[in-house]
């Protein structure tokens, strides 16, 4: 501690030497190395857990009331200054009905009717809801000739609609992630949407609309986290930018706040309504209660993501006219390029707007989490990067018990991917120290490229070793272990293996050619001895 403060006065030290970052690095290294481990919470606090998620869903409910009309007409103004063409183009999409233009998606993961893998290509519960905005004729069978499948279809009024699974991951030993499963039909169609609208929202320009030049992609993002962390890195240095992190970000979206992101624009409004489930299966003690929603929606909704970065983007920008006190125009938006950033629940905001942008927050229902946002001194925190004063000092975090055996497959993929992030933080000793631990288990554990699919070790010093070359391709082979998983069998035919084939958004085939006969995602991981390309 005493390369961090000084001794006398405990201040902060404030010449930058490698001796105070690499102390920084060691403490934050040696506090957080179990903060994100995958073990279940106990009881207890998953309890507490969906109690804040029922707590906040009551919070919220007050507070869309309490928002003056002022700050609404600001907010309705700003989404469509920034959003007007993103929009625009949505609602071009959506107007094409003689010929849709939107295709829904199945993803692999589990849905809140029980449907898995291929069985949901042949879904028969359709919300009229849904069913107003996107006919089921039109979107999940093969085409107008196998209309006869409508006669299975059960059209849910809105009170019947099933509700979506409210369940709790691993996410740290101090509180449980809550997501929320939807159903199938409206995961489907929430996926309609999702491509077009992030492929949008990230393109440079909008030909065909009023907007030439689309705002927005310079200040959010959906794949990648490093212009955030670039920023956070600037903001370490030169003080001027502060990074923000939001509590309950995604449950704090009020769906009358999306409403009003979405006044001036009322097909895609309209689609995005449809698509989103209204009430929630949450646990109880005494077995479950259906809890109406009036957030928009939970993690697990597939807009969720860029409706909540919008809304996060459009509440900055409120702030930020505030701090000014003018309002907001295209002008003064493309000034603040490079200063303002949205990747989830990450912000990136100029410090000397921070304490207008904090108001705007919660004054639309946004909680900030004081803990982990910055904006004095030289930390700074955005999308997993850590930077003091311009140094990355992003701990490396175990994220799975260690294992016991080679069956432990989850666990093993985890130790050698901890032992290669360690190893390239320059943690040499403990790199040795689980060298030998993986050794044990592991009998072949070569050095490899990063690129190379075997497990192995990353080395920076040592090239890999040779022990044989492909007798076709005469290339380098190393024998080591490499995971393997396949689908779990889910066998589909007729019909819906037809829609399965003609939905097809890319012109590429299937990866898999047994697609038919296996789909979802693996249920478990196996390795397998195999003589591996090293790079």
């Amino acid at each position: 501690m005493g390369n961090i403060f000084d001794a006398s006065t405990g201040v902060l030290v404030h010449e930058e030497t490698d001796l105070l970052i690499d102390s920084i690095f060691a403490i934050r290294q040696l506090c957080y190395l179990y903060a994100k481990i995958e073990i279940p919470c106990s009881d207890a606090r998953v309890s507490r857990a969906i109690k804040g998620y029922v707590d906040c869903e009551q919070e919220i409910s007050e507070k869309f009331g309490k928002i003056p009309q002022d700050a609404l007409k600001a907010f309705r103004r700003i989404s469509s200054l920034v959003f007007g063409g993103v929009f625009g183009h949505m609602e071009w999409l959506l107007s094409q009905r003689h010929e849709p233009l939107l295709t829904g998606n199945h993803g692999p993961g589990a849905t809140a009717d029980g449907l898995l893998g291929n069985e949901k290509f042949d879904q028969f519960e359709w919300p009229t809801r849904l069913e107003a905005v996107f006919p089921y004729g039109e979107h999940s069978i093969p085409n107008w000739r196998y209309y006869y499948q409508l006669d299975r279809v059960e059209f849910l009024e809105p009170e019947a609609e099933r509700p979506v699974k409210v369940i709790t991951v691993p996410k740290t030993l101090k509180t449980p992630r809550i997501i929320a499963i939807e159903p199938t039909c409206m995961q489907y169609m929430q996926q309609a949407l999702l491509d077009p609208l992030v492929e949008v929202l990230e393109r440079q320009s909008l030909s065909g609309t009023n907007h030439k030049e689309n705002l927005a992609c310079h200040f959010m993002g959906f794949s990648d986290q490093n212009p955030n962390r670039d920023l956070a890195r600037l903001g370490s240095i030169q003080g001027d930018l502060a990074t923000l992190d939001l509590s309950e970000a995604s449950d704090r979206v009020l769906n009358e706040l999306v409403l009003t992101l979405l006044h001036d624009s009322p097909l895609f409004s309209e689609a995005v309504q449809a698509t989103r489930s209204t009430r929630a299966r949450v646990p109880h003690r005494e077995g479950e209660v259906i809890l109406p929603l009036v957030k928009f929606a939970s993690m697990g909704s597939a807009l969720c993501f860029p409706v909540e970065a919008m809304v996060f983007l459009v509440a900055i920008l409120y702030g930020i006219e505030q701090k000014l006190r003018t309002p907001i125009t295209r002008r003064l938006i493309k000034s603040l390029q490079g200063s303002v950033r949205v990747y989830g629940d990450d912000l990136i905001v100029p410090v000397d707007c921070v304490s207008d942008v904090i108001a705007s927050l919660e004054l639309f229902g946004l909680k900030v989490n004081g803990d982990k946002s910055f904006w004095t001194g030289k930390f700074r925190e955005s999308c997993g990067g850590d930077y003091y004063a311009g140094h990355d000092v992003t701990p490396v975090k175990v994220r799975r018990e260690f294992p016991s055996t080679r069956h432990d497959v989850q666990e093993v993929i985890s130790l050698v991917a901890l032992r290669n992030l360690l190893y390239q933080k320059g943690l040499w000793g403990t790199t040795s120290f689980l060298d030998k631990k993986i050794g044990k288990i592991l009998p072949y554990f070569p050095i490899v490229e990063e690129t190379s699919p075997a497990l192995g070790r990353h080395s920076l010093v040592f090239d890999y070793v040779e022990d044989r070359s492909d007798f076709d391709t005469h290339s380098p082979r190393v024998k080591a272990f490499v995971p393997r998983s396949r689908p779990p069998a889910s066998r589909l035919s007729g019909e819906g293996a037809l829609m399965k084939s003609l939905a097809k958004k890319s012109d590429k085939p299937f990866e898999d050619p047994r697609h038919l006969e296996r789909s979802g995602r693996p249920l478990a991981v196996r390795m397998k001895l195999r003589w591996m390309i090293p790079f």
